[in-house]
């Protein structure tokens, strides 16, 4: 598990502890290696019970969980073992086909050296596939957003344009703060769509090749369109409607519409506070189930000791979980309890 066992990490923002770390302990303990073990503490024929989080091998946050083919693939951001801040550097991905067993797929892109613009803060990404080519969005700097491309869901990825995609000072974006977080959604009729910002919304139509753009960006309303909407913006469609999900700055809300630019009617909130301090989620299905994938910040304080002064850094030191979601029968989502197990039915 690297160096994890010997770091620590956090800031006094915990309103509570987490009983997850508790039941995470053994597991770390017992799994100090380089790939990630099965999470795996009950299996049989019909199902496997796993423990959060489900990525031990190093520290992961900001989960963009995608599906290609029969395989989910988690595409976080990579928090370094040291971490006192936001300063990521890399990506790393990892894929499952049962949601029981974790493969880490290894180091993916390194923006800082494969490209000639990004200089600092590589943050949190997203994937997608269109035409048997895989595009990797990629925030740096605060500023912009990069995209790579490459042939298989890990890479290896290239930088096509030699310059970020998108920055704050492009015509018609809107950044009040951090231009950060992309989330990336091809609709039903194959047209694609970069969701991106901090306290203002900006939805750019990509062109075909989804390395360019050519119309006006179109920015929410945040007031009639996303109360309360912060960052970590996260797009699905079910039973055509849009769901916009998001954090509020505590938890994570949501809400729909029946056109991808709204207006939107907001529903409440899926998942409540955290104990890493920042929310950030996206929401998939896989083979028949819908799922959210959240961080925390539970392997932090299940291998870093109380009396450690990296405690105060757990917050820079997140890791990924999961949940099943699941639907009223309006199309309203109920909220996801956080737990330190989950039990998977066996998945064909």
């Amino acid at each position: 598990m690297k160096n994890i066992l010997k770091k620590s990490g956090y800031r006094p923002v915990l309103k509570r502890f987490s009983l997850v770390s508790l039941y995470a302990l053994p597991l770390l303990m017992a799994g100090a290696c380089q790939q990630p073990k099965s999470q795996t503490t009950i299996q049989d024929k019909d199902s496997c019970v796993v423990q959060n989080p489900v990525i031990t091998v190093r520290y992961s946050a900001d989960p963009s969980a995608r599906v290609f083919g029969d395989t989910l693939y988690i595409y976080p951001s990579h928090d370094r073992d040291q971490a006192q801040w936001w300063d990521m550097e890399d990506y790393y991905a990892y894929s499952t086909t049962d949601l029981c067993h974790y493969k880490d797929e290894g180091l993916i892109f390194e923006p800082f050296k494969q490209t000639t613009w990004a200089k600092k803060y590589a943050w949190a990404p997203d994937c997608i596939e269109k035409n048997g080519k895989y595009y990797f969005y990629f925030p740096t700097d605060q500023d912009h957003i990069g995209v790579a491309v490459g042939n298989t869901p890990v890479g290896p990825f290239k930088d096509p344009l030699g310059k970020p995609l998108v920055s704050r000072n492009s015509p018609g974006i809107a950044a009040p703060r951090d231009f950060i977080d992309p989330a990336v959604f091809i609709d039903d009729d194959g047209t694609g769509y970069l969701l991106v910002g901090q306290n203002a919304l900006n939805i750019i139509r990509l062109n075909d090749d989804m390395i360019s753009y050519s119309s006006k960006p179109v920015v929410l309303d945040k007031v009639k369109d996303l109360p309360h909407f912060f960052e970590a913006i996260w797009i699905h469609k079910k039973d055509k409607k849009y769901y916009l999900s998001y954090s509020d700055g505590v938890g994570i809300s949501y809400c729909m519409a029946d056109s991808i630019y709204g207006p939107y009617e907001y529903k409440g909130r899926i998942l409540d506070e955290v104990n890493s301090g920042t929310n950030h989620s996206s929401i998939v299905e896989y083979k028949g189930q819908w799922y959210l994938f959240y961080h925390t910040a539970d392997l932090a304080l299940a291998t870093i000791t109380v009396d450690s002064p990296d405690r105060k850094y757990i917050q820079w030191r997140r890791s990924v979980c999961m949940a099943p979601l699941f639907y009223n029968e309006d199309g309203t989502i109920q909220p996801v309890k956080q737990s330190s197990s989950i039990k998977i039915p066996k998945i064909n």
